[in-house]
């Protein structure tokens, strides 16, 4: 072989290159033996340490091998037939992701208004803490989370969700599906869950990729229907009682306390709650959590800053009852926290000085005057008293049930005519029935303005009258 002085890679690569490919081809059988790093050096004009570089980058990877005061030596590479390659139809470079269709209005109901969010504050929370240099916060935290979050969630819980906890339960993590995802690896695979329908459509496919025993229970005014959940055969059952997604029932006091008792009856029983958007109320006080009157550790409470704060900040967290807490610490505390410390010590800090109790109270009167400024539209409609506003007392969507000629699809194909998305009640059927509405659709409102709610309700007027 020629070394190549002016070649741009380095000249053990060069050897190394060349050596590799003799061995690949054959023309260097297994046990030859490579040419002495003197004699080799002297024939290319380069260093002894430069062949030393490139016969052990070989002999690492298992082309040669080094034998002691001998040399290298060739090694046997097994052969194989190469399968049949089967060229793709696409080369992955022209692969794209399908892009979502844009709209002028998407009123979908995951989302909030970001124009809030109170960037200053987080900022100067996020400079302060690097300025302080906690190394401890470059440390990996407690499995559960960092405990100053911890204690500052269990008292914000007291306080204004009525939940009974030390911060010792508390286990914070990336998003409600991972939490789900521990809940089911707590409880066991051979439950059988049951979950509310219609529901939250995202809880039934976290559940089933799980491969959890699924049954779907249907609500009356006042929620789940107890005497279904009863003869389902579930031993577990997920529901939403502040605020059911998406009809918006509020779970009455009388079926909460049957929901328990169902609960109590039997040792392996148990009720996840889920308290998404608890904080958005509009009339009265908020609701009290279940688990505030679960006397015998059945509830394990689940909820998210992702709505009250931004669905990026993805810190979400969980009450465990005492006896499960063991079992975690004994069997998952291997798992580390999946949210960085750094940004659970700005969550605290945040809590602490009371900016998420601010933001909070400021967010209400927002969603508020936003939701009332749709209905006002809504009743403006030349045909508002045909329409029916369902769930408009909390949470951040409410329901229009149209009565006339107009079906579910009727109404979002239209809309979308004139750019806006709209969706319709069947989409969280996670399980048809015969009394299925079909003139519903569900709108949330929380990342549009009054304005914009108007121009969009005016779209609407023409396309639906």
């Amino acid at each position: 072989m020629t070394i190549e002085f002016n070649n741009t890679a380095p000249l053990y690569k060069q050897l190394y290159d060349f050596i590799k490919n003799e061995i690949k081809k054959g023309n260097m059988k297994v046990g030859d033996k490579l040419p002495s790093k003197r004699n080799l050096s002297a024939h290319l004009s380069i260093s002894q340490n430069t062949i030393e570089t490139a016969y052990q980058q070989l002999a690492a990877e298992g082309y040669v091998k080094s034998v002691p005061k001998s040399g290298f030596y060739v090694c046997e590479i097994e052969e194989f037939s190469a399968p049949i390659e089967i060229k793709p139809k696409r080369s992955p470079e022209n692969i794209q992701e399908p892009k979502p269709k844009q709209y002028r209005y998407d009123f979908r109901t995951n989302t909030v208004d970001t124009a809030f969010f109170p960037f200053s504050t987080w900022v100067k929370i996020s400079k302060e803490i690097m300025h302080d240099e906690n190394r401890e916060l470059l440390k990996t935290t407690h499995p559960q989370g960092d405990y100053h979050l911890r204690e500052s969630i269990s008292k914000y819980l007291h306080h204004y969700r009525g939940v009974n906890c030390l911060p010792e339960q508390i286990i914070i993590g990336a998003g409600t599906e991972y939490l789900l995802g521990l809940i089911t690896q707590l409880l066991g695979r051979n439950r059988v869950y049951a979950i509310e329908n219609p529901g939250y459509p995202k809880t039934y496919k976290i559940l089933k990729s799980h491969n959890a025993n699924i049954k779907f229970i249907r609500l009356d005014e006042d929620g789940l229907k107890i005497d279904d959940l009863a003869r389902s055969n579930a031993n577990v059952v997920y529901i939403t009682p502040s605020h059911h997604f998406p009809l918006g029932i509020i779970m009455p006091i009388s079926r909460r306390m049957q929901l328990l008792k169902w609960a109590h009856q039997s040792a392996d029983r148990f009720i996840i709650e889920d308290d998404y958007d608890s904080e958005f109320r509009f009339n009265g006080r908020p609701i009290p959590a279940l688990q505030g009157l679960d006397v015998n550790e059945k509830v394990i409470y689940i909820s998210t800053f992702s709505k009250s704060i931004a669905p990026s900040i993805r810190i979400s967290y969980m009450v465990l009852p005492m006896p499960m807490l063991q079992r975690f610490s004994d069997e998952y505390s291997f798992y580390s926290s999946t949210v960085s410390r750094f940004e659970q010590y700005t969550l605290f800090r945040f809590i602490q000085g009371g900016h998420f109790e601010r933001h909070l109270n400021r967010m209400r009167n927002v969603y508020r005057s936003r939701k009332d400024a749709l209905i006002e539209e809504i009743k403006k409609l030349s045909f508002g008293e045909k329409i029916e506003i369902i769930g408009e007392n909390a949470g951040l969507h409410l329901m229009l049930r149209v009565h006339g000629r107009l079906t579910e699809n009727d109404l979002i194909t239209r809309a979308e005519k004139v750019g806006i998305k709209l969706y319709g009640l069947s989409e969280y059927y996670l399980a048809p029935f015969e009394n299925m509405p079909n003139n519903v659709v569900v709108i949330g409102y929380s990342n549009y303005n009054k304005s914009e709610i108007a121009k969009a309700i005016h779209l609407l007027n023409k396309v639906w009258t």
